[in-house]
């Protein structure tokens, strides 16, 4: 469940406001809504998040805003298919593919549920939010007898598991100019931003309002601040060559998702050469990518930055 989502039904809740939570539970092919996408409808006509645009959505928010409006309280499943060679059941897509959508009504007898939640999300806690036709519930890693995703033996028997806080983090190291425009790029990506940097009072880290965290810190401890996580995502950008190179080296062997490494071809050779001849191997810095970001001859700040996302992103939808 994403926090915006989260606040977004709590909120509308608390002022006794119903309001339809939609969850992509499978999707297949080239559909336009992917497992995980979700979109809240009030009552009110306030929306918030997508699953997937269109005259699909469309249709979903009237269908959705008409269940309300008779106060339905039954969990639904609806299949959408993206052509036009299924006889119903036709989003009026034609992209191909399919998703599957469950509908959730909540009421004001919920805010304990997103209550809960919410909280649950704030305090970084590892639980998960399990979905089936009797609602939602927040289960503990301990009672897990599924593994994560979509699981439907019957049409009628089905459930879907997922995280609680599926917010992807991100670590910068320097608070300049790039980096400020990365983090705002970041924020709107949905990512949980944390900045480093071993400057006092520079004005680009002071003006950065989209990171949760600032974190000023030397960078030769940086070993032992950063644990492993082989979900986050690690950005070097520092203020030049020689601090880069102490943040490489502490990084090196270290599990993430993503490592990348801002700098022109000549700083990066050199850096590199360096580290081999004090012992480190091409096997050893081989996960990272550097010069970083997609190629699409950027200059400013901003571009750099919609490089760099487009290659996380690029990355991320590989995996997937």
């Amino acid at each position: 469940m994403k926090p915006t989502t989260t606040k977004f039904i709590l909120q509308r809740l608390q002022a006794d406001i119903p309001t339809m939570l939609l969850q992509v539970v499978q999707s297949e092919g080239s559909s336009p809504g992917r497992q995980g996408f979700q979109m809240a409808i009030a009552s009110d006509g306030q929306l918030s998040g997508s699953i997937g645009g269109g005259i699909m959505e469309h249709k979903l928010v009237e269908f959705s805003k008409n269940k309300l409006s008779k106060k339905e309280t039954t969990v639904e499943l609806k299949y959408q298919y993206h052509d036009k060679t299924h006889s119903s059941q036709q989003s009026g897509m034609i992209c191909s593919g399919h998703q599957v959508i469950a509908f959730f009504p909540f009421y004001k007898k919920n805010v304990p549920l997103f209550l809960e939640l919410e909280q649950s999300i704030e305090l970084g806690k590892l639980d998960y939010l399990h979905f089936s036709k009797k609602g939602i519930s927040i289960l503990s890693k301990n009672n897990l007898t599924l593994p994560l995703g979509f699981h439907h033996p019957t049409e009628t028997d089905w459930s879907y598991l997922e995280k609680v806080n599926q917010q992807k983090v991100i670590h910068i190291f320097g608070g300049g100019h790039v980096s400020l425009a990365l983090s705002e790029v970041m924020h709107f990506l949905g990512f949980y931003i944390k900045i480093y940097d071993d400057r006092e009072g520079i004005n680009t880290l002071e003006e950065n309002i989209f990171c949760q965290e600032k974190h000023l810190i030397s960078y030769d401890s940086i070993a032992s601040q950063l644990e492993n996580c082989q979900d986050d995502y690690v950005v070097i950008m520092t203020f030049g060559y020689r601090p880069d190179k102490v943040v490489v080296k502490q990084l090196l062997g270290k599990d993430f998702f993503y490592i990348g490494m801002m700098g022109s071809k000549a700083k990066i050779k050199t850096l590199l050469e360096e580290l081999e001849m004090e012992g480190f191997s091409k096997s050893d810095y081989a996960p990272i990518f550097t010069p970083i970001g997609l190629e699409i001859f950027s200059k400013t700040p901003q571009e750099i930055a919609i490089s760099v996302a487009a290659e996380m992103i690029r990355e991320t939808n590989q995996v997937r």
